[in-house]
């Protein structure tokens, strides 16, 4: 895709799972990109996997919360590639277990990375886009973004918040040339639910009540491809997986019929995964 040939690129999160597919494909695709992560080992282990004659990749220590070392890093790629073209906001947490289970500490984490972290990569990102004339936010959001998913209610929390962000910035920014993406990927093979924290669930009865729902899933290399394929066709709103489709349309038919849906799904499985001892 020469769309991202020679383009400049910060991808938050990269150290693995989607960010660290989305690394990769953008190199692949001749961009200068920055990969960040809180997780530097990690990270730098991922950035020296990138194939020799890909494009540039630097690695970036970074923790989306902190605004002040998100500016100085958007600051500090504008200085030496000319501009800023595209941002991925891509870094995110979870954790597992009922609303009644969980403590304000685990929100106010799980909020912090994943609604304040992709705000403050929007917002400086937007910022400086505005001054250039153009420039591209891709804001990964969830299928869970789309859909009342239960046992994660903070995460989808966090992730409604990033659609709502990542809609208004489009609405304000098409005309100033600034373009503006939410992706919202279906179920797709990460850790993220085997490392996650979890509240009175059983982690192994909860992977097992999920596997109805993943065996729709893909790779995170296929997600990758499929996002830089939406954002090259500038899409708005880029669902990822058949399943991200047909909830995103059953929730625009039909709330009250998804969240049923939903919840029924739910009731089938939630006393079997859940342990009654205290916290």
């Amino acid at each position: 895709m020469e769309k991202f040939k020679e383009k400049s690129c910060i991808v938050t999160g990269a150290a693995s799972g989607i960010g660290k597919s989305l690394m990769e494909a953008l190199a692949d695709r001749g961009a200068h990109v920055v990969a960040t992560d809180i997780n530097t080992d990690l990270l730098q282990k991922s950035v020296a996997a990138v194939p020799p004659g890909s494009g540039e990749v630097r690695a970036r220590g970074l923790d989306v919360t902190d605004y002040d070392a998100f500016k100085a890093l958007v600051e500090e790629v504008v200085a030496q590639n000319g501009q800023l073209d595209y941002i991925f906001n891509n870094a995110g947490i979870a954790f597992v277990g009922e609303v009644r289970d969980q403590n304000i500490d685990q929100w106010r984490k799980v909020l912090d990375v994943n609604l304040n972290g992709v705000v403050h990569g929007s917002l400086l990102a937007y910022w400086q886009m505005v001054r250039q004339g153009s420039g591209h936010i891709v804001n990964i959001s969830s299928v869970e973004g789309l859909i009342p998913f239960p046992a994660t209610v903070a995460y989808v929390t966090s992730k409604f918040g990033v659609m709502g962000l990542s809609e208004g910035l489009w609405v304000e920014g098409k005309d100033l040339g600034v373009n503006v993406s939410v992706v919202c990927p279906g179920f797709i093979k990460t850790p993220i639910f085997e490392t996650s924290p979890m509240t009175r669930f059983d982690r192994q009865k909860f992977l097992k009540a999920l596997s109805v729902w993943e065996r729709f899933g893909i790779s995170p290399d296929k997600c990758a491809r499929l996002i830089l394929k939406g954002v090259a066709r500038n899409k708005a709103i880029i669902p990822v997986t058949p399943l991200a489709y047909i909830m995103w349309w059953l929730g625009r038919l039909s709330p009250s019929l998804l969240m049923n849906f939903v919840r029924r799904d739910f009731s089938k499985w939630r006393d079997k995964v859940r342990q009654e001892n205290a916290r």
